[in-house]
């Protein structure tokens, strides 16, 4: 059967406008973006297929939609590379919906504000990313910029990079913040000493560095919060 065959009521374009979108299913918001489908399958019979991907991922949400490449949308009977590049710019308009749009009107008073920001756009990636937080004296944030992107387990911070942003924006403040695919927001030995080396540099610079957030699956770490503890502890 066609969707065009299915009762009004039943065809996503349709059910939609009379009931709006919370009323439809996954399979059929997919199909309304995928538009048309096959001779042997509907568009939204293609929207299963694409939602069958998920046993890979083991994903409770629609999270692993993000991971999936062109390529291997395009494995798919029915989805073309249009198909595929419209399906990977809607998953990208949705991770950037879910950003603050004023972050800037917002005051850094600890790590979780930092991590709030953060968390959604960085707990899914599969590759480390690297971003600086620029503050000024009040420690409002006056921007958000990547500073590096690495590999499944590892990104190089350059404390270059990090500081010739904070000079170039003439910012007095920086936090510094990274994720790891993992899922674990557990520090490794290299982010604690890249954290030390930025401290130390930026303070011939006049930038002091705040902190360092790692974030995992919906959880993180503030590093200078950790040092802290440690130093607690060793006196």
């Amino acid at each position: 059967m066609t969707i065009k065959e299915l009762p009004e009521t039943e065809r996503p374009y349709e059910k939609l406008e009379l009931y709006g979108e919370k009323n439809l299913s996954n399979a059929e918001l997919l199909a309304i973006i995928i538009k048309t489908g096959t001779k042997e399958l509907t568009s939204v019979d293609i929207a299963r297929e694409i939602l069958n991907l998920n046993d890979r991922y083991k994903e409770d949400s629609l999270a692993f939609l993000k991971y999936l490449s062109i390529e291997n949308l395009c494995q798919i009977k029915g989805v073309g590379r249009v198909k595929a590049i419209q399906l990977k710019a809607i998953c990208e308009l949705s991770s950037r919906m879910n950003l603050p749009s004023n972050y800037r009107k917002i005051t850094v008073k600890e790590p979780n504000d930092i991590a709030k920001i953060l968390m959604d756009d960085l707990k899914y990636e599969k590759k480390e990313i690297a971003k600086v937080v620029l503050l000024d004296n009040k420690c409002n944030i006056l921007k958000i910029k990547n500073i590096a992107m690495g590999g499944n387990n590892f990104v190089n911070i350059t404390m270059r990079e990090v500081l010739q942003e904070a000079v170039k924006e003439n910012c007095p403040k920086i936090i510094i913040a990274h994720n790891h695919p993992s899922g674990s927001a557990i520090p490794s030995n290299q982010d604690i000493e890249i954290t030390k080396k930025l401290e130390k540099a930026g303070e011939t610079l006049g930038v002091q560095l705040l902190d360092h957030i790692v974030i995992g699956n919906n959880e993180y770490t503030s590093i200078k919060t950790i040092e802290k503890w440690k130093a607690k502890f060793e006196k």
